[in-house]
């Protein structure tokens, strides 16, 4: 599909984002798409995005089927040399890289986030989720300031944008996915769209509408499958079709190469 691994980093210092849910999903429906799918899970204690795809090829297994998925090596005891090493062995030949971050401040987590192709920043529709990229005003609720991440990605775009050329490489692409807004009061909600709207504009990333809190991602955990396993959920209701379809869009909102949308409007700025 691509010339060269496309990576994607999922990465927000603030844990309870469903960072690791988002990414496993937007690896499945890559794979579900025909591609390559890698991924790098860099929180070695929690591993949920392993054990994800490990639940998965288990399923596979036990009901004798093959489904779309994602091969997952967990990077621990590694240096950046390291992991990236490790990186270019397993991923030869890939199409994507998909590397899900711990929700801490890690080294390793800030210097993938500054390698990333697509950098992908879930966060819950809460002020204390905003405060990761940017401070507000407590009365105007206007931004005040870049938060340290903000400030991080913005030297590594600028610092990408130098090197873009000589090492055949487009910019960075930085998409902040909003999920869980169905939880947001009205009015919270359409200030921080308004604090969205002005961060974006001074620090260049993207706004996407991502998952909504759905009791059905954590049950389909134990089992590693997703709302695009087709004949193999049962009978699916109204919300789980939405559910589907909300996917399908966060996936067209990254505007992937060789996925068809990378000049889609899937997202707002």
């Amino acid at each position: 599909m691509v010339s060269q691994p496309h990576r994607i980093v999922f990465a927000n210092e603030k844990g309870g984002t469903g960072k690791s849910t988002t990414a496993v999903h937007v690896a499945v429906a890559l794979a579900f798409q025909g591609a390559n799918v890698v991924t790098f899970d860099l929180d070695h204690r929690q591993r949920t995005m392993h054990r994800y795809l490990e639940n998965r090829a288990e399923t596979m297994r036990r009901r004798s089927i093959t489904l779309p998925t994602a091969r997952c090596h967990v990077v621990e005891d590694m240096d950046e040399g390291a992991m990236e090493a490790l990186i270019e062995k397993q991923a030869a030949g890939a199409d994507f890289i998909v590397i899900d971050t711990p929700g801490r401040d890690d080294p390793l987590a800030r210097h993938s986030a500054t390698t990333a192709d697509t950098l992908v920043t879930p966060m819950n529709d809460s002020f204390v989720d905003f405060d990761l990229i940017g401070q507000v005003e407590g009365e105007s609720f206007k931004v005040k300031k870049l938060s340290f991440y903000a400030e991080l990605i913005w030297e590594a775009r600028l610092k990408r944008s130098r090197t873009s050329i000589e090492q055949q490489r487009a910019q960075m692409d930085w998409v902040v996915v909003r999920n869980r807004t169905g939880y947001t009061e009205a009015r919270n909600m359409a200030r921080i769209e308004q604090a969205l709207g002005e961060m974006a504009k001074r620090v260049g990333f993207r706004v996407a509408k991502g998952l909504s809190e759905r009791v059905v991602y954590r049950e389909l955990f134990p089992s590693g499958l997703t709302l695009l396993d087709k004949g193999q959920l049962g009978d699916l209701g109204t919300s789980h079709l939405v559910a589907r379809q909300e996917l399908r869009g966060l996936v067209a909102s990254l505007r992937l190469p060789g996925s068809g949308n990378e000049n889609s409007e899937g997202g707002t700025q």
